[in-house]
């Protein structure tokens, strides 16, 4: 099974999509799955369910800076390559979405107003665009690590 298929697997079974993402990726970093979905865990739903960056950016840009960022023995230009490495995902989620949103890429509902959740459910919301979103999210990283 691949990392996309991964990923979704993760997301089907009740983990958030920064969770799906990381998960899959960071126990190639050393990281144990539980410290993986721990660590991801409060970046769902646009962090914390406030509906801010998309969760499936988080966890794609949590890997990035395992892969390139700057740590305890670091290098000012790691930093910076792991900042350029950002903005390149953002700018290639950005091409394929239109936003790194979580309120606007679900249509612009508020997942806490429960007339807005609702809409959300009855349209399928979460598989229909949220799976595509953490499916591309871990494509793209592959892409770029």
């Amino acid at each position: 099974m691949g990392k996309e298929e991964k990923a979704i697997e993760y997301f089907r079974n009740k983990y958030n999509c920064s969770q799906s993402v990381f998960t899959v990726f960071g126990t190639e970093y050393g990281l144990s799955e539980d410290e993986c979905l721990k660590i991801a865990c409060s970046f769902g739903a646009g962090m914390g369910r406030q509906q801010y960056t998309c969760g499936a950016v988080t966890g794609a840009l949590m890997v990035l800076g395992l892969k390139y960022g700057k740590g305890v023995d670091g290098t000012e230009d790691m930093k910076q390559e792991t900042y350029a490495k950002t903005r390149e995902f953002f700018s290639r989620f950005i091409d394929i979405h239109g936003s790194v949103s979580c309120r606007t890429l679900l249509n612009g509902l508020d997942i806490n107003d429960d007339d807005d959740h609702q809409k959300i459910l009855e349209l399928d919301l979460f598989s229909i665009k949220c799976e595509k979103y953490v499916k591309d999210a871990v494509s793209l990283v592959e892409k770029m690590t």
